[in-house]
């Protein structure tokens, strides 16, 4: 879709930048999504040449204008789960940035899943300089972040440990190429037990267990963490199957990790 209230596309762009009417511009595939008149510039972050991937002692950090493309081809079978979510063509995937999907915000974004599955970190830059914020915490309802004025997302790190773990994906849609409508990722490792819950609810919840829990640990730990009225009601799916499927895939996920 053309953003025609657009004047100017800035190239590269830089923090200092920012006014209002601005926005980043990564693969664009979001922001180009809907009509969007209030913007009058696009601060272009694709010429930045940020590397997609770096692997370090700690882990690996994922630049945000790090294509899905890019990211699938990085080895990691969890990460390569994520991006098969996106059940895009190879024309999006080639464009559009893990950046991109965790800014959009939706409930659905695989990049949010995989970020808070395995404990990632978010680098945020802006007027005031740096900061930190777990994945998790990221995203604060459907389609809003933590972000503030003229703040952009740099990176993301996944700690190394959490990249060696065992994981199990499990993902619902009504049917086969449909949007995620419960994507649920349970990660096993020496830190014990982990069970992350996107797409079904409007914000990640991730679930923490010291040891491998039985079943009936794992749904009573989903009643009482995650509200009824957390569950996203839309064309994808009812709140009640939404939280049907997310307690199937957990004990499923439960099942496999246990074996």
């Amino acid at each position: 879709m053309d953003l025609n209230t657009v004047a100017e596309v800035i190239s590269p762009a830089e923090v200092g930048q920012w006014r209002p009417g601005d926005a980043w511009l990564g693969g664009g595939t979001f922001l180009f999504g809907e009509p969007r008149p209030h913007l009058t510039r696009l601060l272009d972050l694709t010429a930045a040449g940020w590397p997609a991937l770096t692997v370090r002692d700690d882990g690996l950090e994922i630049a945000a204008t790090c294509t899905i493309a890019e990211l699938a081809g990085s080895g990691y079978e969890i990460a390569r789960q994520c991006c098969d979510a996106f059940l895009a063509s190879f024309k999006v995937w080639n464009v559009a940035t893990v950046g991109g999907n965790l800014c959009a915000a939706l409930p659905a974004g695989p990049m949010i899943a995989l970020g808070a599955a395995l404990g990632g970190t978010c680098l945020l830059i802006g007027p005031d300089g740096e900061r930190r914020v777990p994945v998790a915490e990221f995203v604060t309802g459907d389609g809003t972040t933590v972000l503030g004025e003229g703040e952009l997302l740099r990176s993301v790190h996944l700690p190394a440990g959490a990249l060696r773990a065992r994981t199990a994906l499990r993902q619902s849609s009504l049917h086969p190429y449909g949007r995620s409508a419960a994507l649920v990722i349970g990660r096993l490792d020496d830190d014990g037990f982990t069970l992350t819950v996107t797409a079904s609810t409007r914000t990640p919840y991730v679930l923490r267990f010291s040891v491998l829990p039985s079943s009936e640990m794992v749904q009573v730990a989903l009643a009482e963490r995650i509200p009824d009225e957390a569950y996203v009601d839309d064309v994808h799916g009812s709140p009640a199957w939404r939280r049907h499927m997310t307690r199937l895939s957990a004990e499923r996920i439960r099942r496999e990790l246990s074996a």
